[in-house]
């Protein structure tokens, strides 16, 4: 009974969230795309092969999931895997990572979480197993996959105390998905007890599956080609920047009037749609920018390099000196710096790392990176790093043995999974 308000709200909210959608489309067409799917009409076909279902809302999640997803594709090799996303990025970075795999790996968005759309999506599939990624937890879907059969694990879990909060405050909705969820593999014990307490009756602790993310190859490659591009500059990346900070690192950016000779600022905004934008707040501070779309012969004079690219993450790491991990200079709980650390980079992060809390504190720790009060301690201590090449060199080598450290959840992940799967 406790859902029933729920599916409500979604059925009012519905008119509203696709018109959002559709919106959202006007700078982001793949917003406008596959609506069906979002309603619980795949498009994917259904097949003979058994489907291990996992699901990854947007682009961070899809990354992390990849170590997964090739560890169930080998394990099982007569199964194929269902990766469901919310967002056209998730998606596109989904189809670039696993694209290779032809029939073996198939695509979709998530519908709404009404009781209908979820049961329909349910009867087409008939998954064996519902893999959660991280943080999604959708009551309909979890009742549905019960009803169905379909066991559900929440897979490098984490929840911080902000999310507890607003988990406590959906009350008996909140606890019966989370006591009807079968597994949970949390990243860190902080994050289990945070679960726990919201109900769910078997938590693990796992580690991060991020750790076990290997740089390929071709986006090294593409780093080496990047790095020669840049004629040897010393380049300060400033990696998934959000609304609100490019105005704040391009203004210390300009204030530090000591820049390294021919230092360089990457900035790669976290959201696609917001690439002309931050060109623009660059261009209207007079500096000269450079998008990568369009970097072909090197690039040249310019201040800013505007890194407007899907799926280059590990170049653009690949191809700095020093980085920046956003979301972190204001209020939003930063991103992933597993990543960076993983190429031996020394990390730059702001105040705010609440959704990485544990590995952003042991990052600091270890000195693979260094947190800043604010845009202008980021410059400096940024400006410092390119000009003092044995302190980057000190910084990298912490980097790497920090991520090397904490590897294996995938492994242990696996294991856990093999016991759930029917």
């Amino acid at each position: 009974m406790n859902r029933w308000p729920y599916s409500l709200a979604w059925w009012l909210a519905l008119p509203l969230v696709l018109a959002r959608l559709w919106w959202r489309g006007r700078k982001e067409p793949g917003y406008r795309a596959h609506w069906a799917e979002r309603l619980g009409f795949p498009g994917a076909a259904a097949s003979a092969r058994p489907t291990l279902w996992v699901h990854a809302v947007s682009v961070g999640e899809t990354r992390a999931s990849e170590p997964l997803v090739e560890a169930l594709l080998a394990a099982y090799p007569d199964s194929r895997i269902l990766l469901t996303h919310m967002t056209p990025t998730g998606r596109a970075t989904g189809k670039s990572l696993f694209g290779h795999h032809g029939e073996r790996l198939v695509q979709s968005y998530l519908p709404y979480d009404t009781g209908f759309m979820v049961g329909r999506f349910l009867r087409r599939f008939q998954p064996r197993v519902c893999i959660l990624m991280e943080t999604e937890v959708w009551p309909n879907l979890i009742a549905g996959c019960a009803s169905a059969g379909v066991p559900v694990a929440l897979v490098n879990a984490r929840l911080s105390e902000r999310s507890l909060r607003r988990g406590r405050k959906m009350g008996a909705l909140m606890r019966d998905a989370a006591g009807a969820i079968g597994l949970v593999a949390a990243q860190t014990e902080a994050d289990a007890a945070r679960i726990r307490s919201l109900g769910a009756p078997r938590v693990e602790v796992t580690g991060s599956i991020k750790f076990d993310v290997v740089p390929p190859q071709a986006a090294l490659e593409k780093g080496a080609w990047l790095r020669g591009q840049f004629g040897g500059r010393p380049v300060f990346l400033c990696a998934s920047t959000r609304e609100g900070e490019e105005a704040l690192i391009l203004d210390a950016w300009q204030r530090e009037a000591d820049k390294p000779p021919a230092a360089l600022l990457a900035i790669v905004p976290r959201h696609p749609q917001r690439f002309d934008e931050v060109e623009k707040l660059a261009a209207a501070r007079g500096l000269a920018v450079q998008r990568r779309s369009r970097l072909e012969h090197g690039i040249g004079n310019a201040d800013v390099l505007l890194g407007d690219s899907m799926g280059e993450m590990f170049a653009y790491y690949a191809a700095c000196d020093c980085a920046f991990i956003g979301g972190s200079l204001m209020p939003l709980g930063g991103q992933n710096l597993i990543e960076a650390c993983a190429l031996g980079k020394p990390v730059l992060v702001g105040e705010h790392t609440f959704n990485f809390a544990q590995a952003t504190e042991e990052a600091v720790a270890s000195g693979a990176a260094l947190r800043v009060p604010d845009a202008g301690a980021l410059m400096a201590a940024a400006l410092r790093l390119l000009e003092d090449e044995g302190a980057r060199a000190g910084m990298g080598a912490h980097a790497l043995a920090f991520a090397g450290r904490h590897r294996g959840a995938t492994l242990r992940t696996v294991e856990l999974l093999r016991r759930l799967i029917r």
